[in-house]
């Protein structure tokens, strides 16, 4: 596992040492069998993509699967890292076929329900990661908190309550280990 976000985010020990004890666990029967959802706007700029591919790049290192709304921008970003780091890239597509699918996702499933596919998104995630903001993001974040899911965040726009708000790609790594890490209910 190459551990680090990418060859441009150098993370600490902590972070190494969560990633180390998600791999494992994702090699257990108690692994997540549920994706991370990685959303963002769809014309994302340099920063929320960089981001975006940092960590899903980590994540699927670590042996996590992501699903992401398929198409351009931050979503093609994620789906680009974890696909990168060799791991596994679900895009759940508005449209009827899989023609507007970005290349590096792994499985492209068209769903034909147009932006009603976002709650599709935020209800699949073990967790859901949002990387920069929009309309579609925020419809999605609001349906995960309302759904009781964890939710971070990661240059966003607006500030919802409940949300878990990140200052930079290893903070917002550190959150999302540290939800994936935790003990599943019993």
């Amino acid at each position: 596992m190459l551990l680090r976000a990418s060859a441009n985010v150098a993370l600490s020990a902590p972070v190494i040492e969560a990633l180390q004890r998600l791999a494992h666990r994702q090699r257990g029967p108690q692994r997540h069998r549920q994706p991370v959802a990685l959303i963002g706007p769809g014309d994302g700029g340099a920063r929320e993509c960089e981001a975006a591919y940092s960590v899903a790049y980590a994540l699927a290192c670590a042996g996590m699967a992501i699903v992401c709304g398929g198409r351009g921008g931050v979503m093609a970003a994620a789906a680009r890292g974890a696909t990168e780091a060799g791991g596994v890239a679900v895009g759940l597509l508005p449209e009827e076929d899989a023609s507007a699918a970005n290349e590096w996702l792994s499985v492209a499933l068209p769903t034909g329900m147009g932006e009603m596919r976002n709650a599709l998104v935020a209800r699949s995630g073990a967790c859901i990661v949002a990387v920069g903001g929009n309309m579609g993001t925020l419809s999605e974040m609001a349906m995960g908190l309302k759904w009781g899911k964890p939710v971070f965040v990661l240059h966003g726009d607006i500030a919802l309550p409940g949300a878990h708000v990140a200052r930079d790609v290893e903070h917002l790594l550190a959150l999302v280990l540290q939800c994936l890490l935790e003990p599943e209910p019993a």
